[in-house]
């Protein structure tokens, strides 16, 4: 029996553009990739294969991002 999840995906760019993917609310989930789409495709990937594993998906909801800005002295 299938089931659909739905899951908000962070998605962060590093010093070298590599696009790097995160899912906050499943722990260790995580992929990157030079393009979107295929960042896409992996994460899809990375979330199936962490449901494999886990016996409990975690009951967090998504709330929202905040951008916080900080001055170190």
């Amino acid at each position: 029996m299938s089931k659909k999840y739905e899951f908000p995906v962070v998605i962060e760019e590093d010093e070298d553009g590599v696009l790097i993917a995160s899912v906050p609310s499943l722990p260790g989930c995580h992929t990157h990739a030079k393009t979107l789409p295929t960042l896409m495709k992996r994460i899809k990937e990375a979330i199936l294969l962490w449901l494999d594993v886990q016996k409990d998906v975690p009951l967090t909801k998504f709330v929202g991002l905040q951008e916080v800005e900080v001055i170190k002295s």
